[in-house]
């Protein structure tokens, strides 16, 4: 019999599919569900150590001899401090000691509380990590103290292994239940690792940032996807412009349709923080980068390869193989319903789509986060063209600043920033620098407000509605700098800097050559004015191209493809 607490019981789950099963349990209170937990399970050799200090000196020598991991389990107030001594010698010696301390719930901290000290902070030299399993609530804290075990466990051995830590918390419950869950188990995979088989799946690439591909790199993923009849998932800071990109934004966030490559068995992973969600299903996910951390982007990581992705992808791929049927068959599917995107109105998505066009080669892009990161990706550029958006700290500020050092560095280039007007103004000051450089582009889509939190789209519109307040006055911050305006204008010419504007489409085609044109020998900032209305309608429309129960979609669609279009369309749309 087990504890019915869920984190007692993933941990206990872990330590069985890890092989780990010698535990020194001292007494107390609050390891009592763990400790009886495993007691009565017949697969973990239990020993008694009532003095702590004595206890975690007796698992340095377990672990030194038979070179597998130890586990200890002790309560909180001052016993968990008696492990210290013995830990620090685990760590120096790099001795795979995992030490479990249980406690009361960690906000009873800093109360005078009994039974109550502080685990979350650890000195340098006793563990190689330290994480928390707290009390599940919901789905979120339960998939938290999963991964948070797995760490754990999987840093007992990780680069020359060492000591570890984990605080469980308990709420001392009496029930019981007669099977463990079968919590997720995540395995690590190293250069000296056989690697798993990859033979009959169903496979796609989901790329976030990334820096510049190598030639070797793109090689690589493409005699990977040849092999393995797979495609690579991307948007603009992806910047793989291989054989088997697939500009995903478009076709993925349709409401009435999924895509082929949505249902697949492994989705691999790699890159860093990126702002686009591509709604993939998947079976499990495979994580691979150099600093081997387990980043369960989409909750269902169940490896991670510690090596470079060059690595990895030459070791599976085999280069006489040349298949390319699923990416033939999404290729096609954004074609078909890029053709369904009707005339937008004047707005950020329809100035991306007759500017993405125009870029010239070998520039690079700079993408305010969110809002406009999204819109841009709904249309791709030419493949000589890099895309670059502040997704690590994923916040609005320095999108110029970043732009304009791209542009010093790389001065032979036209360096293009496409952003909003909160994200502009918080980042106006960079555009008094004595160094900003001539060849830098900058389009300002000013609505007057922070879009992604105004409009019946958001979540913040939601929250709003609920509480009967207007979204648009703070939670939107609008009517800043004064909407339509001439601040911008002063301020560019001020500080030496070209300035265009424009309100509408043909003012903005009128002007969007002479913004491109190279020959100009300052910066230019490009100021258009649009509607919030406008972008709001294209954002929902964009969203809805093979279906909207409210508006006669079939009727839609066969008015802009046709009716023989409309017909592939169907049979494309059933998998025929």
């Amino acid at each position: 019999m087990y504890t019915d607490e869920r984190n007692a019981q993933i941990l206990i789950s872990l330590l069985k599919q890890n092989n780990i099963k010698k535990v020194i349990a001292s007494p107390g209170t609050t390891n009592a569900c763990l400790v009886a937990s495993l007691q009565g399970d017949s697969f973990f050799e239990v020993y008694s150590a009532p003095e702590e200090r004595v206890g975690a000196y007796m698992a340095c020598g377990m672990a030194a001899e038979c070179g597998e991991p130890v586990v200890l389990s002790c309560t909180g107030a001052t016993a968990s401090r008696n492990y210290m001594p013995a830990l620090t010698e685990a760590y120096y010696r790099k001795l795979p000691i995992l030490a479990i301390t249980s406690s009361r719930r960690n906000a009873y901290i800093g109360h005078n509380c009994d039974q109550v000290t502080d685990r979350t902070c650890l000195p340098n030299d006793v563990v190689n990590l330290s994480v928390q399993m707290p009390v599940v609530l919901d789905h979120i804290s339960e998939w938290n103290c999963g991964i948070n075990a797995n760490k754990a466990i999987q840093e007992l051995f990780r680069n020359g292994g060492g000591p570890v830590h984990i605080n469980i918390e308990t709420q001392y419950s009496q029930e019981c239940v007669s099977e463990l869950i079968d919590a997720r188990k995540i395995i690590r995979y190293g250069y000296n690792d056989t690697l798993p088989s990859l033979k009959d799946k169903k496979i796609a690439i989901m790329v976030g940032n990334h820096e510049k591909w190598s030639v070797k790199l793109t090689e690589a993923v493409d005699n990977f996807c040849a092999t393995y009849d797979s495609v690579v998932l991307c948007d603009h800071t992806s910047n793989y412009h291989g054989k088997y990109r697939i500009f995903a934004t478009l076709t993925s966030n349709q409401s009435y349709w999924k895509p082929s490559y949505n249902d697949v068995d492994v989705l691999i992973h790699i890159g860093h923080v990126s702002s686009s969600d591509f709604n993939i299903n998947s079976k499990e996910v495979w994580r691979i980068n150099p600093d081997g951390e387990i980043r369960d982007t989409y909750q269902k990581l169940k490896k991670v390869f510690q090596m470079d992705e060059l690595y990895f992808f030459n070791y599976y791929a085999e280069i006489d193989e040349d298949r390319h049927a699923l990416y033939d068959k999404c290729a096609c599917e954004f074609e078909q319903v890029s053709r369904l995107i009707p005339e937008l109105p004047f707005s950020n998505l329809w100035i991306a789509s007759v500017t993405s066009k125009r870029l010239p080669k070998d520039s690079s892009l700079h993408l305010g986060i969110r809002n406009t990161l999204r819109t841009w990706n709904y249309y791709d550029v030419d493949s000589s063209i890099n895309g670059f958006s502040n997704t690590g700290g994923f916040g609005i500020d320095g999108i110029v600043s970043s732009a304009v050092g791209a542009a010093l560095v790389n001065p032979n280039s036209l360096v293009f920033c496409v952003l909003g007007d909160l994200a502009f103004f918080y980042d106006i000051s960079v555009l008094g620098n004595r160094h900003l450089p001539k060849n830098l582009r900058i389009i300002l889509v000013n609505n007057g407000v922070g879009l992604e939190m105004r409009g019946g789209f958001t979540l913040g519109h939601k929250i709003a509605s609920s509480l009967k307040v207007d979204e648009s006055v703070y939670i939107a911050a609008g009517g800043h700098y004064r909407y339509n305006s001439e601040i911008v204008k002063h301020l560019a010419e001020d500080n030496g800097i070209g300035y265009l504007q424009a309100e509408n489409k043909n003012e903005y085609l009128e002007q969007v050559e002479r913004f491109i044109n190279s020959s100009s020998d300052k910066s230019i900032i490009f100021e258009v004015f649009v509607a919030v209305e406008d972008e709001e309608k294209a954002i929902l429309s964009i969203g809805n191209l093979l279906g909207d129960k409210n508006k006669g979609a079939k009727t839609l669609v066969k008015n802009v493809i046709g009716e023989d279009n409309f017909k592939s369309l169907k049979k494309l749309i059933k998998g025929k």
